[in-house]
């Protein structure tokens, strides 16, 4: 197969896989989706999306958020990890949003970069969900997969989101980042790993991630 092929491949099979894309975090709106995409780094989205109701019950737009102190943020985000970093980080761009935003989320890059806590990905996922501005956000998943499917050197995520950019079109890009997100929980983990059913790796898999599986495959005793 040519590059061309396997990229078509990979978008064909990820497209049958999920033509409905659940939305991985949940949250009603711009800010929600900030915040709950913040409290993201380094957890999982079960465990945000245990913890987001409890925060948004009290506090669900940057007016109520910073009525509770820092503390009482901490308080209620501690099991998501990083708290004292991220209730912080709340805190402040609440205050930042009215201030400077009227109390809404930006819709550019560079403003939602500019905030506490707020990184290149957060900023991605922001764009392309809340406001579908089209962004390649990488998360662990697609920086893994890219890796395994030959796309990308696995060097770093910053050069993983140029290769995706440069290999898929710009217009699937929203729903492609979510689709690999999706494909690497379910067929293509990093832990738990069975070649049998990750069906792209498979089939277009960089031959060197295939050897070195094939290799720590643990024969099954009869």
């Amino acid at each position: 197969m040519t590059k061309q092929e396997k990229v078509d491949f990979t978008i064909k099979t990820l497209q049958e896989l999920y033509p409905k894309i659940p939305i991985p975090l949940d949250h009603k709106d711009p800010y929600t989706l900030l915040i709950a995409v913040l409290m993201s780094a380094q957890s999982t989205d079960v465990r945000v999306n245990k913890i987001t109701p409890l925060l948004f019950e009290k506090a669900d737009n940057p007016h109520a958020m910073i009525r509770l102190s820092v503390e009482e943020i901490r308080e209620i985000i501690k099991p998501v990890g990083l708290s004292p970093m991220k209730s912080k980080g709340i805190y402040e761009l609440s205050h930042i949003l009215i201030d400077k935003h009227n109390g809404e989320v930006p819709q550019s890059f560079e403003a939602l970069e500019e905030l506490p806590a707020v990184g290149h990905k957060t900023a991605g996922v922001v764009m392309s969900q809340a406001f579908g501005v089209p962004a390649f956000p990488i998360d662990t998943h697609i920086h893994r997969l890219m890796y395994r499917w030959g796309f990308s050197n696995g060097k770093n995520v910053t050069q993983t989101e140029k290769d995706a950019k440069r290999l898929f079109p710009k217009e699937l890009w929203n729903d492609l980042h979510l689709q690999i997100i999706w494909y690497g929980r379910e067929y293509s983990p990093a832990r738990g790993w069975d070649l049998d059913k990750d069906i792209i790796t498979s089939t277009i898999g960089r031959k060197t991630v295939l050897s070195e599986y094939n290799k720590n495959k643990k024969p099954i005793k009869k």
